[in-house]
């Protein structure tokens, strides 16, 4: 019998908000678009915002409209990255195996780790505090015997909770919740399984598993089942970084090249400094270009492998141009990098012209971690 923890990080976004202003404590804070022009969608919401009705993907104009005194913020991704880096530290230091599901939420494997920190209630509370103690997150954990009912049980007590669920009562345990407390069902799904008349997880286990494989196919089964208390019991320990990429939807529609080219080179910088930190170079450069009636391109050209944000930008200018060939207002550019490998430095006899550079830029990469991105522009970024 497996023991996994899944560790999910309350509000994550909004705490690490709240740690840079402590002001925003005890407010209604929201991460994600500007309410001022009534784009974007709630990335994270303080459960203060969500007593007036707000949740993560709401558009942030219905935000707005159910809590227009909300203090709505674009929030900061490279503290947000910090941060999940320090919790994954932390982690490290007692887990055997970590699989880390999303910025904010970890699956540890403790099985037969109870003979060192005994009862894993008392672990898992210990975690919690050491997290607090340390980064001042609010997390919430569940134990159980697979990924599914671990995840289901950190969702159970938010904020700050522990739930542990025995092995053996699964069923009973999932019996009374509504069936959208399953990972993966959706409004769509929700609505399927209602217009059945199945509306509670116990309501699943009462049919056949041939009945949902009948109606909804392989997911049916999958299902019926999670109903059961079935899940996925070992993690995936390597997931490996499949793409980098940063975009921005302007507040108001640009028409001006000279904006977009500021907007791209300083995205261009963005992407850069986070492929070094992994110490990587990317060979193909992606951009996204959305016109104001949304019509949507995206552009990719494959490279010699580079960390370089003037190569990079160079590479993805020149998609940009080729590939913006209406007269329109654009509502949103992007770029993005694929395609990774080490980095990797020769030795030269004599230093040339782009091992310099790479010297440079790691450089630049040491001054930004320790001080922020915005410490340290190029001469592309300052009017922007």
């Amino acid at each position: 019998m497996r023991l996994i923890l899944h560790l999910d990080l309350d509000a994550f976004f909004v705490s690490v908000e709240r740690i840079l202003d402590p002001k925003l404590n005890g407010k209604p804070v929201i991460v994600g678009g500007d309410p001022k022009y009534g784009r974007g969608v709630v990335a994270a919401c303080s459960y203060e915002a969500r007593a007036y009705g707000l949740h993560s993907a709401m558009p942030i104009r219905t935000a707005y409209k159910l809590c227009p005194h909300g203090i709505y913020l674009h929030g900061h991704f490279e503290e947000y990255e910090r941060y999940s880096n320090a919790v994954k530290n932390i982690l490290e230091r007692y887990a055997p195996l970590i699989e880390q599901a999303s910025i904010d939420e970890f699956y540890i494997d403790m099985t037969g780790t109870q003979i060192i920190y005994g009862s894993m209630f008392a672990f898992a509370s210990k975690l919690q505090k050491e997290i607090w103690d340390e980064l001042h997150l609010p997390c919430s954990i569940g134990i159980g015997s697979n990924k599914t009912i671990a995840k289901i049980g950190s969702d159970c007590m938010k904020p700050k909770g522990i739930t542990y669920i025995v092995p053996g009562m699964e069923k009973e345990f999932l019996a009374p919740m509504p069936v959208e407390a399953i990972p993966g069902v959706g409004k769509v799904m929700k609505q399927h399984l209602n217009e059945r008349g199945i509306y509670r997880i116990a309501d699943i286990t009462k049919l056949s598993a041939d009945y949902f494989s009948v109606a909804f196919g392989k997911y049916g089964v999958d299902l019926w089942r999670k109903a059961h208390g079935e899940g996925t019991e070992y993690l995936t320990i390597q997931r490996e970084r499949k793409s980098i990429s940063r975009e921005t939807t302007f507040g108001k529609d640009v028409t001006s090249d000279e904006e977009l080219k500021q907007t791209l080179f300083y995205l261009t910088g963005k992407v850069c400094q986070s492929l070094r930190k992994r110490g990587w170079e990317a060979s193909t450069i992606e951009i996204k270009l959305r016109y104001i009636d949304f019509q949507t391109i995206i552009r990719s050209k494959t490279i010699k492998p580079t960390d370089d944000d003037k190569v990079v930008f160079d590479t993805a200018w020149d998609l940009l141009t080729k590939a913006k060939t209406r007269r329109v207002a654009v509502r949103l550019v992007g770029v993005g990098l694929t395609n990774f490998s080490p980095a990797s430095e020769q030795e030269f006899l004599f230093e040339d012209y782009e091992l310099k550079r790479k010297k440079m830029f790691k450089a630049v990469t040491k001054i930004r971690d320790k001080f922020g991105y915005e410490s340290l522009k190029f001469a592309g970024t300052i009017k922007s």
